[in-house]
């Protein structure tokens, strides 16, 4: 996801908003981008624990066939999104808190608040992933999945974080990123047809 369209380009701006540059130590440019997207992961994290619980909650509907085949149409639609058919996007409510370059606690709250201020191209995987974990009862499942999901976006930010002066060799955006963007969409729309399937035959 770190390479679709609307995400890649924001990483060198990210960067420069943490107050990472060529100056510093890598040391420090490491912690910074580490507590950034550590604190992405654990909104993250709330959020996966927050659908597991629904699922939990709600075990009988969750178990249910026409449960499978509504998520699976749900994924679709994030398909359809991804594919620029249909746009979908989470209201922007929250605004970022005063961020003071090299403060790691502040470092970390943005990233906390961050992972509440989706873009548009995030909002169709994270909206997939929440929708499949509303079809399952494991609370630690949940929070581990939206947890590695959240690193592994967040994995080349750290990478630059730590060693600033890679934004230079950084590749430029591209049609590279929306063929990316496609595959991406391609997977996801297999997820839901599979759900849709699966549903179909436990009928």
């Amino acid at each position: 996801m770190s390479f679709t369209p609307c995400v890649y380009p924001l990483i060198p701006i990210t960067v420069g908003f943490l107050g990472i540059n060529a100056t510093d130590s890598k040391l420090k440019g490491l912690i910074l981008s580490i507590l950034y997207v550590t604190g992405i992961a654990i909104t993250y994290s709330l959020l996966g624990l927050a659908a597991s619980l629904t699922g939990q909650i709600f075990g009988v509907i969750s178990s249910h066939p026409v449960t499978n085949i509504v998520v699976g149409a749900a994924i679709i639609l994030f398909s359809l999104s991804m594919f620029d058919m249909v746009h979908i996007s989470l209201p922007n409510i929250i605004k970022l808190p005063k961020h003071k370059r090299h403060d790691y606690l502040s470092t970390f709250v943005l990233g906390l608040f961050s992972g509440l201020i989706i873009g548009p191209c995030l909002t169709s995987a994270l909206a997939t992933i929440l929708a499949f974990l509303a079809t399952k009862k494991n609370i630690l499942y949940g929070m581990t999945l939206l947890f590695c999901f959240a690193y592994g976006m967040g994995l080349v930010l750290i990478l630059i974080g730590a060693f600033s002066n890679m934004l230079a060799g950084m590749p430029k955006h591209g049609k590279w990123l929306v063929y990316v963007k496609k595959i991406g969409a391609v997977i996801i729309l297999a997820m839901g047809v599979y759900f849709i399937g699966v549903g179909i035959k436990r009928l």
